[in-house]
């Protein structure tokens, strides 16, 4: 296959594109044009949108996600690489069901509408479906983060990655995720490459999940991949050793 030398990072829930500053440089300085965008509502910096919510927040779904991406790949010259995280995974296999990609990779990715997650799952997300809440939106607590996200970030760093990279986060993305019909997939058409990545220690998406994700896909003739790397946490982009997760995935894709 010809390799398209565009790659879109797309970021998950509870932060922003700017997740993805490290990886961008890292992987232009390799000769790749990158595009980290926002997703709508996202817009911003951390610390300010913590204490003024982007007014586009609330209004924001999953299928917005999604369509914002498609958005930007028709002002490509070529279909690109899509990179995606957490709520992010998901898009990337939306986008590979609609034909739009070169290749996908999906990162401790949330299931579809149509795979049930694990219990561990549930517990962790719950609070960001907003079903018991009277907030218009969801903000985790550093407690919450601590726990969901940086379980294996050393406790006197945690504190700094909460004050870069936590923001809060619309409920219907969350909600469309598990209700609407958009987010089926169709595990048995064929399709471009994907690969999976879980983090051994993701308190929100377990490996058993990536793994379960990666055995769904049904189509003989397509290339499905899957690799879990022990001891990672849910901040697998963000945390020590990101860089051996960002080389992985290129030498992936540049051996296809």
């Amino acid at each position: 296959m010809t390799k398209s030398k565009s790659i879109i990072l797309i970021h998950g829930n509870f932060v922003n594109n700017l997740s993805w500053a490290k990886w961008k440089t890292r992987y232009e300085e390799k000769g790749y044009k990158v595009y980290t965008p926002a997703n709508p509502g996202h817009e911003g910096n951390p610390i300010d949108l913590r204490y003024r919510v982007h007014p586009d927040l609330v209004e924001t779904g999953f299928i917005d996600v999604v369509e914002n991406i498609v958005e930007l790949i028709k002002t490509l010259p070529e279909k690109p690489l899509i990179i995606g995280h957490s709520m992010a995974g998901m898009a990337a296999m939306k986008l590979l069901e609609l034909g739009k990609v070169a290749a996908v990779v999906s990162i401790d990715g949330a299931p579809p509408k149509n795979v049930f997650p694990p219990f561990a799952t549930l517990k962790a997300v719950l609070p960001a479906f907003g079903f018991f809440s009277s907030s218009k939106y969801f903000m985790g607590s550093r407690d919450w983060y601590d726990k969901c996200f940086f379980n294996t970030t050393p406790l006197s760093e945690r504190g700094k990655a909460f004050e870069s990279f936590a923001v809060p986060e619309s409920y219907k993305v969350s909600r469309e995720l598990v209700l609407n019909s958009f987010s089926n997939i169709d595990f048995g058409k064929p399709h471009e490459p994907i690969l999976f990545i879980g983090g051994g220690s993701d308190n929100i998406f377990p490996p058993s999940l990536t793994t379960t994700l990666a055995n769904k896909y049904k189509d003989k003739k397509s290339k499905v991949d899957l690799k879990i790397f022990q001891g990672k946490s849910h901040f697998i982009c963000g945390e020590a050793g990101w860089e051996t997760v960002a080389d992985y995935i290129l030498d992936w894709y540049e051996k296809l």
